[in-house]
């Protein structure tokens, strides 16, 4: 079992089998909740290994979803979810390329695994995604550079849940201690950014549906 601050997944985890490395997520997961910054371990998968206590309240308002919660796969959260956008300001630009294109990367990578061959199909269900990802990615990358796709000391928007919060930049720390490299893990920090003082307060905004990338136009009726 994968272990999250304050007690253990319920499902299954692909985490190594060996107790000392069981011993010493446990020991980190403790540690990363004495963090007051969301943050999250991830596999080369998106597959949440760990997740502290502030990056589960970020994501507190998050509708349910057979495949894509935040706490479970945070690529197909950020691809699939409905309720993405409302959490993550700017949320085409800002969160779902950027994923996209280290999608892509790590297919290439790991072109045989059978989640990451779920997800590319998943993308191909859906008309407007899969040309996003064939033609209106590859033209977003040339566009922006490869800097864009880099999620280390990227600036993003999030949407805090409580209303009354503004709408705030947060830094993308990416942080990795050698022993959860070895185990294929990599550290995600969001560092929140003081909010500039015209930053607009929080608005709920619509789920969004199928079909919602702007770098493919939509089909004319």
């Amino acid at each position: 079992m994968a272990y999250q601050a304050g007690g253990q997944w319920p499902v299954p985890r692909p985490v190594p089998e060996s107790p000392e490395a069981q011993s010493y997520l446990r020991d980190y997961a403790t540690y990363l909740e004495a963090v007051p910054f969301p943050s999250v371990v991830l596999d080369h998968r998106w597959d949440v290994v760990l997740a502290n206590a502030a990056f589960t309240s970020l994501f507190r308002d998050v509708g349910p979803h057979p495949t894509a919660l935040p706490d479970d796969n945070l690529l197909r959260f950020v691809l699939f979810h409905p309720d993405a956008a409302s959490v993550l300001g700017d949320h085409e630009a800002g969160w779902c390329l950027p994923l996209l294109a280290r999608f892509a990367e790590t297919l290439e990578r790991h072109g045989h695994d059978p989640v990451l061959q779920t997800i590319r199909r998943e993308i191909a269900q859906d008309p407007l995604m899969e040309a996003a990802y064939r033609q209106g990615l590859p033209h977003w990358v040339r566009a922006m550079g490869e800097d864009a796709v880099e999620h280390d000391g990227a600036v993003r928007t999030l949407l805090h849940p409580d209303p009354r919060r503004p709408a705030t930049e947060c830094r993308i720390v990416c942080e990795t201690p050698r022993t959860l490299s070895e185990m294929g893990y990599t550290r995600m920090t969001m560092v929140p950014r003081e909010a500039p003082a015209s930053a607009p307060r929080r608005v709920r905004r619509p789920r969004r549906t199928a079909g919602h990338l702007s770098v493919v136009p939509a089909p004319e009726d």
